[in-house]
């Protein structure tokens, strides 16, 4: 939230007026949501068609756009993680309990190494090369001002 104070004279003689706006200034998480809903939503669509490939490809662009925020980080790394539990992968259970904790602490720091997948078969210090299509996506919010 930003307070930003202005001052007012109506007119030459006339009192001076204070008065303040406050306005919200929404976070990157806030921002991100819609699209990293969306990529949810399309991941439970591919859940319930069994093709647990696709589902896990859109829980990784999910990651990607989701990183910055500790919300939507720690989100996905559980959706990951339950995702793991479904398809009897321990290494992605565990991979992804050590996962969570990392987002819990470190995204709000900027611990974050940009553009990764987020599943445990990649390291998660690695940065990776960000897709367009969604470098497009954070790009747009990053500039937006809603």
């Amino acid at each position: 939230m930003q307070i930003v104070s202005r001052t007012v004279r109506p007119s030459a003689g006339a009192p001076i007026y204070v008065y303040r706006e406050v306005f919200t200034l929404k976070s990157y998480g806030s921002k991100i949501a819609p699209f990293v809903r969306e990529k949810l939503a399309e991941a439970a669509s591919y859940r319930v068609n069994g093709e647990t490939a696709l589902e896990f490809g859109c829980l990784e662009d999910a990651h990607v756009l989701g990183q910055e925020s500790t919300i939507w980080h720690t989100r996905v790394h559980i959706e990951m993680m339950l995702w793991g539990a479904r398809n009897s992968s321990l290494s992605e259970v565990s991979g992804q309990l050590l996962r969570i904790v990392g987002a819990l602490t470190k995204t709000a720091v900027g611990f974050v190494p940009e553009g990764n997948t987020g599943g445990s078969n990649v390291s998660p210090f690695r940065p990776m090369p960000i897709r367009a299509d969604l470098e497009q996506t954070i790009s747009h919010v990053r500039a937006s001002d809603y």
